[in-house]
């Protein structure tokens, strides 16, 4: 099913793509709002770029962006994928609970924040380029991947990333880390075991975008975690 989003409101397009299942192909996509939310059951394409709030609430529905999307893509998603041919604006995978989000270009700030676990709900948010500021703060569970591809070490992270990071782990494609890390944070170069946890989202992730995973490999990994399971229990709690 094709469906040209040329002139319709936002509310009146996510009406007609709820109403439908399969696969459907969406053309020049203009900022619309909310595509796909809390869908199920569907395989989208979409051609232009959709607004804020792409796939929230995903609940299963796979989704392909030709182009680039903007912000809080993924919001509170369970499952599914998101698949971005491009870049990403602020808080991409904001409170994601499962279901993975592929980013091929660059993200803005605070992606992966507030992402967490459950039971064997485990979201897993790769981006191919460089990350804004607040790279998964409050990060409960999950896994993030930063590859950094196209740029230099110094510049695949900003500021503040993992600020308030109580769970989950997020790793840094980089030699050595450039960046300030807060005492609450642990951080070490990856090991075997380590990049056996997302060697199968870094290989689809190459199959998505047609990228050689020799690429990816030809740097070393670094991991964050955080060093407790409530590393900032003293900053809110009175003994």
């Amino acid at each position: 099913m094709i469906i040209d989003c040329t002139g319709r409101k936002y509310d009146i397009l996510n009406r007609e793509i709820a109403a439908l299942e399969g696969d459907i192909e969406l053309q020049n996509c203009c900022g619309q709002r909310f595509i796909a939310a809390g869908a199920s059951n569907k395989n989208l394409s979409i051609k232009g770029t959709p607004g804020n709030a792409l796939g929230a609430y995903l609940n299963g529905a796979n989704i392909l962006v030709h182009g680039n999307a903007q912000d809080a893509t993924g919001d509170t998603m369970n499952d599914g994928s998101i698949i971005i041919d491009g870049s990403c604006g602020d808080a991409v995978g904001y409170a994601m609970r499962g279901g993975k989000i592929f980013v091929r270009g660059d993200v803005g700030y605070r992606a992966g924040i507030h992402m967490k676990s459950y039971e064997d709900k485990v979201p897993v948010l790769v981006i191919g380029g460089k990350c804004g500021s607040f790279l998964g703060e409050y990060q409960a569970g999950g896994l993030i991947v930063a590859l950094g591809l196209g740029y230099d070490d110094s510049d695949v992270l900003d500021s503040f990333c993992a600020t308030g990071m109580h769970g989950g782990k997020i790793f840094i494609r980089t030699n050595e880390l450039n960046a300030k890390i807060t005492p609450q944070i642990c951080v070490k170069t990856a090991d075997e075991s380590d990049l056996a946890l997302i060697a199968p989202y870094i290989k689809e992730f190459c199959t998505c975008f047609g990228i050689d995973e020799a690429e990816v490999y030809n740097k070393d990994f670094q991991v964050l975690w955080p060093n407790s399971s409530n590393p900032y229990h003293q900053l809110y709690v009175q003994n």
